[in-house]
């Protein structure tokens, strides 16, 4: 089945110890809707200003996407410029230009209000509530925040924290949020508002994914070349739910192999700048990097190791 993705397309200026580039296509919803579009069709929602050619269109053509829901308004595309030293878990960001973004109030078309998946990228958690109102009955929502909507509005996030199956958020929202040092516990305050579901991202250390009953852990896929982590975290929940939206059940079995492509498809991404790996990436190097993460994280019980 499709996804619904809200949120944000970009130009991004970036630049690490291994070089920089400017006006690099990113925003939430392209990182997204190009690692989903590998499993499952993408309907974007999204809206980007007069500056974003056909040439910058590109990045969705030739994949399942559709851009319908891709409105262009009068100003400039939403813009962020950022660094990151050696520590690639922590970015710097030098300017955020909101321009059109500043304006977004989207609106579903009919079709789109049919998205039995549908994922809230990082956006005002007011917007999420908006676009939730607009959907008619999701069989799977999840979404995803930041450290600026926990410090400014966090009673909306709360609404929309118990309106949700998932939530997607990383280890420093999860303490920042809760105000517990353990992510275990964080986590379990975060699932009492009502989400069944949270996937917790730790950059570099991997992805802990809690239930009420259930914790799941893997590590990160351990890379030689890292250059650039932008947009890790928004390939990773694009890779998850898309493996989620083409399965025709959710069992715990489905849910740990999602991870798993989630974690795979963001280790592509941060090979090479924004977009480039994971725009030439083939599902073919995504089903045997899979394989790999398989014979890493495997070992043998007691009894047969003892036998």
């Amino acid at each position: 089945m499709s996804i619904l993705v809200v949120g944000s397309v970009a130009f991004d200026g970036i630049e690490t110890p291994f070089g920089k580039v400017e006006r690099a296509i990113g925003g939430s919803a392209t990182y997204f809707s190009v690692a989903a579009s590998f499993f499952t069709p993408v309907q974007l929602v999204a809206v980007v200003g007069e500056d974003f050619s056909d040439k910058e269109m590109e990045v969705f053509r030739g994949r399942d996407i559709d851009v319908s829901g891709l409105s262009r308004a009068q100003g400039k595309t939403f813009s962020w410029r950022g660094s990151y030293d050696y520590d690639m878990n922590v970015a710097t960001t030098r300017e955020t230009q909101l321009n059109v973004f500043a304006d977004f109030k989207p609106v579903l078309s009919d079709s789109f209000r049919s998205a039995k998946v549908v994922f809230l990228a990082n956006i005002d958690p007011e917007l999420q509530l908006e676009v939730l109102e607009q959907v008619r009955s999701p069989r799977l929502v999840a979404l995803d925040t930041m450290n600026y909507w926990i410090t400014s509005k966090k009673e909306a996030l709360k609404k929309i924290f118990s309106r949700v199956d998932l939530i997607i958020i990383n280890e420093g929202e999860v303490r920042q949020f809760s105000g517990e040092a353990n992510l275990i516990k964080g986590a379990r305050t975060i699932l009492s508002l009502g989400a069944k579901t949270i996937v917790i991202k730790r950059g570099e250390y991997g992805v802990l994914m809690v239930k009420k009953d259930e914790v799941f852990a893997v590590p990160a896929f351990p890379l030689e070349t890292v250059f650039d982590p932008t947009g890790a975290g928004d390939t990773f929940a694009g890779g998850f739910l898309g493996y989620l939206a083409s399965r025709s059940d959710h069992s715990e079995s489905v849910m740990r192999r999602a991870i798993i492509f989630g974690s795979v498809l963001a280790s592509f991404t941060v090979e090479a700048f924004a977009l480039d790996r994971l725009r030439e990436v083939s599902r073919r190097e995504i089903d045997s990097r899979f394989r790999q993460f398989k014979t890493l994280t495997h070992f043998d019980d007691l009894e047969e190791a003892e036998s």
